[in-house]
Protein backbone atom coordinates (compact mmCIF):
# COMPACT_ATOMS: atom_id res chain seq x y z
CA UNK A 1 0.00 0.00 0.00
CA UNK A 2 1.14 3.23 -0.84
CA UNK A 3 1.04 6.12 1.86
CA UNK A 4 1.74 9.81 1.61
CA UNK A 5 2.46 11.39 4.74
CA UNK A 6 3.04 15.03 5.01
CA UNK A 7 3.84 16.62 8.92
CA UNK A 8 3.13 19.55 9.86
CA UNK A 9 3.98 21.89 13.34
CA UNK A 10 0.44 20.23 15.24
CA UNK A 11 -0.35 17.23 12.62
CA UNK A 12 0.03 14.78 10.45
CA UNK A 13 -2.01 13.91 7.28
CA UNK A 14 -1.73 10.52 5.70
CA UNK A 15 -3.10 10.16 2.07
CA UNK A 16 -4.07 6.51 1.49
CA UNK A 17 -3.42 5.82 -1.88
CA UNK A 18 -4.80 2.79 -2.62
CA UNK A 19 -8.38 1.60 -3.18
CA UNK A 20 -9.16 -1.02 -0.24
CA UNK A 21 -7.99 -0.72 2.92
CA UNK A 22 -7.69 -4.09 4.24
CA UNK A 23 -6.16 -6.81 6.18
CA UNK A 24 -3.38 -7.43 3.70
CA UNK A 25 -2.50 -3.69 3.85
CA UNK A 26 -3.65 -2.76 7.27
CA UNK A 27 -0.72 -3.83 9.36
CA UNK A 28 1.43 -1.53 6.92
CA UNK A 29 -1.10 2.00 8.56
CA UNK A 30 -0.48 0.58 11.66
CA UNK A 31 3.26 0.51 11.74
CA UNK A 32 3.40 4.01 10.21
CA UNK A 33 0.61 5.31 12.92
CA UNK A 34 2.85 3.97 15.32
CA UNK A 35 6.24 6.16 13.68
CA UNK A 36 4.16 9.09 13.79
CA UNK A 37 3.06 8.40 17.15
CA UNK A 38 6.29 7.84 18.55
CA UNK A 39 7.43 11.05 16.39
CA UNK A 40 5.51 13.16 18.83
CA UNK A 41 2.03 13.88 16.67
CA UNK A 42 -1.17 13.87 18.52
CA UNK A 43 -3.77 14.54 15.62
CA UNK A 44 -3.87 13.00 12.38
CA UNK A 45 -6.16 12.97 9.62
CA UNK A 46 -6.01 10.52 7.40
CA UNK A 47 -7.62 10.99 3.46
CA UNK A 48 -9.83 8.39 2.69
CA UNK A 49 -10.57 10.14 -0.80
CA UNK A 50 -9.13 6.70 -3.11
CA UNK A 51 -10.58 4.47 -0.16
CA UNK A 52 -13.38 2.71 -2.02
CA UNK A 53 -13.56 -0.39 0.47
CA UNK A 54 -13.05 -1.24 4.16
CA UNK A 55 -12.90 -4.66 6.06
CA UNK A 56 -12.96 -5.23 10.05
CA UNK A 57 -8.91 -5.40 9.91
CA UNK A 58 -9.11 -1.56 7.97
CA UNK A 59 -11.73 -0.13 10.40
CA UNK A 60 -9.27 -1.58 13.32
CA UNK A 61 -6.48 0.38 11.83
CA UNK A 62 -8.61 3.47 12.23
CA UNK A 63 -9.51 2.51 15.21
CA UNK A 64 -6.30 2.19 16.09
CA UNK A 65 -5.40 5.38 15.35
CA UNK A 66 -8.09 6.93 16.88
CA UNK A 67 -6.95 5.24 20.30
CA UNK A 68 -3.12 6.64 19.77
CA UNK A 69 -4.79 10.21 19.16
CA UNK A 70 -6.97 9.96 22.25
CA UNK A 71 -4.13 8.65 24.35
CA UNK A 72 -1.75 11.33 23.51
CA UNK A 73 -4.57 13.92 24.08
CA UNK A 74 -5.20 14.91 20.60
CA UNK A 75 -7.74 14.12 17.55
CA UNK A 76 -8.05 11.95 14.67
CA UNK A 77 -10.33 13.06 11.43
CA UNK A 78 -11.28 11.09 8.72
CA UNK A 79 -11.74 13.06 5.23
CA UNK A 80 -13.29 12.25 1.75
CA UNK A 81 -15.24 9.12 3.11
CA UNK A 82 -17.22 7.49 -0.03
CA UNK A 83 -20.60 6.24 0.66
CA UNK A 84 -19.51 2.45 0.88
CA UNK A 85 -17.14 3.34 3.55
CA UNK A 86 -19.86 5.73 5.43
CA UNK A 87 -22.00 3.25 5.35
CA UNK A 88 -19.74 0.31 6.91
CA UNK A 89 -18.94 3.56 9.45
CA UNK A 90 -23.14 3.72 10.11
CA UNK A 91 -24.02 0.13 10.65
CA UNK A 92 -20.36 -0.59 13.14
CA UNK A 93 -21.84 2.66 15.01
CA UNK A 94 -18.94 4.87 14.86
CA UNK A 95 -20.60 7.70 13.46
CA UNK A 96 -20.37 9.17 16.91
CA UNK A 97 -16.89 8.35 17.75
CA UNK A 98 -15.32 9.02 14.02
CA UNK A 99 -14.70 12.40 13.75
CA UNK A 100 -15.53 12.64 9.64
CA UNK A 101 -15.41 15.68 7.48
CA UNK A 102 -15.42 16.37 3.61
CA UNK A 103 -12.00 17.90 3.11
CA UNK A 104 -8.87 18.04 4.65
CA UNK A 105 -8.90 21.30 4.92
CA UNK A 106 -12.22 20.94 6.78
CA UNK A 107 -10.30 18.53 9.34
CA UNK A 108 -7.60 20.82 9.59
CA UNK A 109 -9.54 23.75 10.39
CA UNK A 110 -11.34 21.79 12.89
CA UNK A 111 -7.91 20.82 14.61
CA UNK A 112 -7.04 24.19 14.52
CA UNK A 113 -9.93 25.35 16.34
CA UNK A 114 -9.74 22.53 19.33
CA UNK A 115 -6.17 23.49 20.01
CA UNK A 116 -6.49 26.94 20.09
CA UNK A 117 -9.71 26.34 22.68
CA UNK A 118 -6.79 24.26 24.68
CA UNK A 119 -4.47 27.12 24.51
CA UNK A 120 -7.17 29.62 25.66
CA UNK A 121 -7.95 27.33 28.73
CA UNK A 122 -4.26 26.97 29.75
Amino acid sequence: MRLDISKREFLAIITIQTDKLMSSNAPQLKSELAIIGAEGYKNLIIDLEKVDFVDSSGLSSLLMAKRMCEEAEGILCLCHINPKVQSLIKISQLEDVLNTFDSVSKAEEYIRMIELGKEIKG
